[in-house]
Formats: structure tokens, sequence, C-alpha cells
């Protein structure tokens, strides 16, 4: 059995380098709405508004990229799913008047009940066809929203939420106090914890037997089956986790803009997150991240810019030429190309001793860890 070389073989200098590294993001995330502040003619509360979309949206890439990138399962109807989260905390919460943590649980656990239903057609279906399903899905649900108009708010949505809260502590005199996030720069701790948690998660799943399962069904399902991996107990794992993801992220999504309508979840939202986990990189939980952040920043950029009353179509103009060059010439997409920069950069990664001839995998472990090395 191959050890884990992310930690047993890793050398304690590069260790502390990397313990570093996530310090010194951890210390500019918690001090960003500061550092912002200082800077003249930006807005805080829009900024964070931004950030905390594009963390919310760094939420549903994750998910997304477990199923395509690290899975091979296809799916374009991820704004159906992050509608199912947006509308199910928004209708617990103002409906009937639920907690919002407990409206953002059930939230995230009905929505990943539907991936573990939707993902049962996976079992037969792939490539083209599985994408067609998936597509037929996210139409599906705006129109749901449409048609159970007294509960949804119909095509006019549901505006006007109340801030989220959590309780911090009780007092038995005085009762419960609670923590409400009532501007942008309150609840961008929250999405960025929430962010925080399902990061590691993400991590710890793909280094875990799951993830090598979903490794060998995506190379092969085949292979993966006569090795014993129970295709439908993880083809439904990864749509359901997948799912869970983006019910989380439509939650926070809903609190964040405080109303939400059918128009939000459009085919064209679906094709977005797609476009985030390619830019960012398949198979990379950091891809995932950079990607989402790099289009949510894009449009909203874009959108600012004096030409666009000249030309209202810029964003997606730009946004298919970036996909065309990202495929052309950085196909790992971005993460890819920064990982290759470092692996190739002087002084790092040297050889000491001549590279022996690489024995045959001892065992299935090694066989799929080479798999995922050698893309």
């Amino acid at each position: 059995m191959v050890q884990d070389h992310t930690t047993s073989n890793r050398p304690p200098g590069r260790v502390l380098r990397s313990v570093g590294q996530y310090a010194a993001v951890a210390a500019f995330a918690l001090a960003l709405p500061w550092i912002i502040g200082f800077i003249p003619g930006l807005s805080v509360s829009y900024v964070m508004y931004l950030v905390g979309l594009g963390l919310i949206f760094g939420i549903v890439a994750i998910g997304l990229n477990l199923l395509i990138g690290y899975a091979g399962q296809f799916s374009l109807g991820h704004a159906g799913f992050l509608a199912i989260g947006a509308y199910t905390s928004a209708i617990l919460t103002e409906r009937f008047g639920w907690p919002f943590l407990a409206a953002f649980a059930a939230a995230g656990l009905l929505t990943g009940v539907v991936g573990f239903l939707l993902g049962l057609p996976a079992l037969r279906l792939s490539g083209p066809y599985l994408a067609v399903v998936t597509l037929g899905f996210g139409l599906a649900i705006p129109q749901l929203v449409v048609w159970q108009g007294d509960l949804t708010g119909g095509s006019s949505g549901i505006h006007g939420m109340a801030p989220a809260t959590i309780p911090s502590w009780y007092d038995p005199v005085v009762g419960l106090y609670l923590i409400v996030f009532d501007s942008e720069v309150k609840f961008y701790y929250f999405i960025l914890a929430t962010l925080v948690v399902l990061t590691v998660v993400a991590v710890n799943v793909v280094n875990s037997h799951t993830g090598r399962a979903f490794i060998a069904i995506r190379d092969s399902e085949l292979a993966a089956l006569a090795m014993g991996v129970n295709l439908m107990r993880y083809k439904t794992t990864a749509f359901a986790l997948s799912a869970f993801y983006a019910g989380i992220a439509g939650s926070l999504y809903a609190h964040l803009i405080r109303g939400i309508s059918p128009e939000n979840f459009t085919i064209y939202l679906s094709i977005e997150f797609l476009a985030m986990i390619v830019l960012g990189g398949l198979g990379s939980i950091r891809g995932a991240l950079i990607g989402a952040f790099v289009l949510t920043a894009l449009q909203h950029t874009l959108t600012r810019l004096p030409v666009i009353s000249e030309f209202q179509n810029l964003y997606i103009v730009v946004f298919g030429a970036i996909l065309i060059l990202t495929v052309m010439f950085f196909p790992r997409g971005i993460a890819g190309a920064l990982r290759g920069a470092g692996l190739r950069r002087p002084g790092r990664n040297r050889v000491t001793q001549p590279p022996e001839k690489p024995d045959a995998p001892a065992d299935v472990d090694d066989v799929v860890i080479e798999a995922e090395v050698g893309r």
C-alpha cells in the first residue's frame, strides 16, 4: 500500500512553508474588509458583496468539481440545485418562521437527496446523454418554481427577506442572544467559515477511499468495476455530495441578496459554473475557487465599464474568448498552469539521485494514484 505522500513524505521545510502560506491567506481573508476600507473610491459594502458572491460560487464550483473533475460525471443542471437550496431556505425562514441555521441545514440535505435521485440515471447514462438529463433538470426547476406560485412567489419570487441570524449565547434572564448578519461584511465571515469547512471536507473526501473510487470511475468504469468499486454507490454519492454543496450555497445566496426569483437560476448560470471549473482546472479544489473568483470578478467588472452602454454583450464575448483560450493553451486550467510553473521554478524539487526505472504498481491503490499523477 502506498503511503500518503501529502503528509508522510513531505519535507519539514515544505510543511512549514505550506503552513505559512495558509496562515497568510487566512490573515488576509480576515482583514479584507479593513483593507478595502483604506482604499479610496471603493464601497466596502459592494466589494464585500462581490467577494461573498465569489465565495458562494466557489462552494458550488468545489461540489461540481467533485462530480466532474474527480468522478467524471457530467452535469449542466447545477443552477437547479442552487435554486432548490435557495428556495428551501427562503421558504422555511420567511413562510414558516424557521431559524436560519435549521433552514440552512435543511437546504443542503434536501438538495443532496434530490441530487441522489438525479444520480440514479447516471448508472445507465454517460457523456452527452447524461448531460441532456441534467440539462432538462436545470431547465425544469425554474418552471416548477413558477408553477408553485403560492409558496414560491411565482415569477416574482421572494423578496425583502430578513437578515440571517445565528444564536451566540443564552442568558437565563435576558434570553437568547443572536448574531444578526445585517450587513455584507458580517455575512462575509459566515460565508467564509462555511467555505473553509466545506473545502476541508472536500480535500478529505478526495484523499480518502471515496476519492480514489471517484478517480477510478472517471478513468475507466470497466476497470473500476473489475477492481470491486461499487458504481451505484459512488456515482450516486458523487451526485448527492455535489448537490449538497450547491444547496448550501443556495441558502447563502438567498440570504446574501435577500431576494430570489426564477430569473436568478437560468441555464446560463449552470454554464458559468461549468466554465469556472474548466478555467480554474478540472480535478483541483484550488482551481475551482480560482475559477469562481476570476469569473465573478470579471463579470461584475466588465458590466460596470463605460463601453458596456455601446456593447451590452461584452461580458459574454470575453467569457467565450477566455474559455477558448483556456482550452487551447491551458488545458489543465489556471491551477494546472500555476502548479507547472512552480515545479519548473529553479531551486525546487532538485533530484539528488538518478531516477530509477519505475516498478509495476504494487496494488490497486497504486494504479489509481499513478493514473491520477499521469493526468
